[in-house]
């Protein structure tokens, strides 16, 4: 299987800027082609940095688009450990969770490129393993948050609840994306308000 990241990350500062140069460039073309169109031959025409050092950094189209998923991972991660961190009672924790569901809308809605990096991260097989340890990196805040709240909950089924919380946020997004604004908007209120507000019955 292909790698889904770069082979190298530079420390010197001309070698980053390079590594920097294919990346930029990369999310232009993906803006202007999406994620399946563009080719290495692309970023090798528009940057100007030959094949041999392209290879250097990146071994194939999967690991550039690997890298930028990894960077809009970070952003992901920061959102949700910023809304989860200061919650005190289980009502914090869903409002928390209904901003969460609007920060990963408007990220995507607002962002097509961030947007394609998580589809296509989606359907890639060495792209869905960044996919899935995002998945559990989210949950595992989750569960901390909750276990602050709920201490009387078992771990476990704090876990599971925690894992397929996230599981269904992230889809009700990308369902939302597939639609008209007005009505994604309805939906994703509807969603919200299925979200549960008392975890007793997890007990």
């Amino acid at each position: 299987m292909a790698a889904a990241r770069a082979r190298l990350v530079p420390s010197q500062r001309r070698s980053r800027e390079r590594f920097e140069r294919i990346l930029e460039s990369a999310v232009e073309l993906i803006a202007e082609k999406g994620s399946d169109a563009f080719r290495m031959s692309d970023i090798v025409e528009r940057t100007g940095v030959p094949f041999g050092s392209l290879y250097q950094y990146f071994p194939d189209k999967t690991a550039i688009i690997g890298t930028l998923a990894e960077r809009y991972n970070a952003i992901e991660r920061a959102c949700v450990e910023q809304e989860l961190a200061t919650t005190k009672t289980v009502q914090d924790v869903y409002l928390a969770l209904c901003r969460i569901v609007d920060g990963y809308f408007g990220m995507y809605r607002d962002d097509p490129v961030m947007r394609d990096v998580w589809q296509a991260a989606q359907a890639d097989r060495a792209l869905k393993k960044l996919d899935q340890d995002q998945g559990k990196f989210l949950s595992d805040i989750l569960t901390d948050a909750l276990r602050r709240v709920t201490p009387d909950v078992p771990a476990t089924r704090l876990s599971a609840f925690s894992e397929l919380t996230m599981i269904l946020i992230a889809a009700a997004v990308r369902h939302a994306m597939s639609l008209p604004r007005n009505e994604a908007r309805r939906i994703l209120e509807l969603f919200k308000r299925m979200l549960p507000k008392d975890l007793r019955d997890l007990n």
